[in-house]
């Protein structure tokens, strides 16, 4: 089976592999190898491994040489070279006025080459630019626009954590981000917090969303209610890293519970109660498992005694309207217009009004016999009532004694 190696170089962030061709070149080691840039100088980051035919999609490039100290003399003088060359490219730049931000510039191995890396938002028009170049280094120039992301990795920095920039350390192409991987972690959306130097989403979002995003597949939701052997227990947090879920207990109190430790009940594929042994292990007192949920708090009466209160209320309303002593109903109010005519010695009109019933003044009609005055809550129906009673009575006999006069 053929062997080959993993070689990292200089500028590129993926791992290339290559044959060794005999180099016996192990990890660590720095290597000269055939690019189809040329020759570049590179360093083993994967040992020798044999590979089965049937993966070998593509031919290597073989490793021409372990780099001797000459090689490494070489490559520190391109490196002091390239140094010099940024001043001058920016200074270029600014000549001609270009919207374009240089990045690097990268001597090639063999030389006769000069690769000049820039970042900029749109296309650029550098033709004037690289004829100014080849004329002060006299040699091929080679202009590389990069992305933000991509010239991080080539500078380098520090991130928030602390530690190197995770483009710089990790090698491999980028893979997207996006903020829906923010929001599953729980980590506040505050632009300067979750992005990185490059200005982008820090790539470490990506790296532990697969893992809350598993987590919570089988976690309670936040907010969900818990069955206790005390009651109902509310989540109120979750701990993806230590995979514990934090309740609040029905007495107020908190406990951490993990997890693994719930239960599901029926059909449900999330958990929904937990144990009492659970709940000793997190350590809740014993007092707690047997106390009782605290009954919510009643203000001042109970449902019972306002239901009861309405109900006597309703009973002295209907006994008040029966007591008054007026027939309800069609029916009724016929039979009070006959009473009324009996006692004036005139023939009740169904339905007419009396010619000579005007509204009294005061006196005893507008009283009851009894003495009573009309209940505060008489209908308007009664009220309709009494204005079409016939004449008759003592307010309207006075009333038709007084026609007679004046006739």
């Amino acid at each position: 089976m053929p062997t080959i190696v993993g070689v990292k170089l200089r500028y590129s962030p993926k791992t290339i592999f290559f044959d060794p061709a005999d180099t016996d070149s192990v990890q660590g080691d720095h290597v000269v190898v055939e690019t189809e840039r040329g020759q570049e100088y590179g360093e083993v980051v994967e040992a020798p491994a044999e590979v089965p035919k049937a993966k070998l999609n593509v031919v290597y490039k073989s490793v021409v040489r372990i780099a001797d100290s000459s090689d490494v003399e070489h490559v520190k003088e391109l490196e002091s070279l390239e140094k010099d060359a940024i001043p001058i490219f920016r200074e270029l730049i600014h000549k001609h006025e270009l919207d374009m931000k240089p990045v690097y510039v990268e001597y090639m191995f063999e030389g006769g080459k000069i690769v000049f890396y820039f970042s900029a938002e749109e296309r650029v028009d550098f033709r004037d630019l690289v004829r100014d170049l080849a004329s002060r280094f006299k040699a091929r120039i080679d202009m590389r626009q990069i992305g933000v992301r991509d010239e991080a990795r080539m500078v380098g920095g520090i991130g928030h954590c602390g530690q190197v920039l995770c483009c710089e350390r990790f090698p491999g192409d980028f893979q997207p981000v996006s903020i829906r991987m923010a929001k599953e972690q729980d980590l506040p959306l505050n632009p300067l917090k979750i992005s990185g130097l490059c200005g982008r989403l820090m790539c470490c979002l990506r790296y532990e969303f697969d893992a809350y995003k598993e987590f919570k597949s089988r976690a309670p939701k936040r907010g969900a209610m818990i069955e206790t052997p005390s009651g109902e227990a509310k989540v109120v947090e979750l701990n993806t890293p230590r995979e514990t879920a934090k309740l609040r207990m029905p007495d107020g109190k908190s406990l951490k519970v993990p997890v693994s430790c719930m239960e599901c009940k029926g059909d449900s594929k999330r958990p929904c109660m937990v144990g009492q042994e659970a709940l000793e292990a997190a350590g809740a007192p014993p007092v707690i498992l047997d106390e009782a949920p605290p009954a919510a708090p009643t203000s001042g009466r109970s449902e019972k005694s306002d239901k009861s209160e309405k109900s006597e209320s309703k009973r002295r309303k209907r006994s008040r309207r029966s007591s008054s002593g007026k027939p309800k109903g069609e029916k009724g109010q016929k039979q009070a217009q006959g009473d009324k005519a009996r006692q004036g010695g005139q023939k009740p009109k169904g339905g007419q009004k009396p010619k000579g019933g005007q509204k009294p003044k005061g006196g005893e009609s507008g009283k009851k016999k009894d003495g009573q005055q009309k209940p505060k809550g008489s209908s308007s129906s009664h009220r309709r009532r009494r204005r079409r009673r016939p004449s008759g009575g003592s307010g309207n006999s006075q009333g038709s004694q007084g026609s007679q006069d004046k006739s």
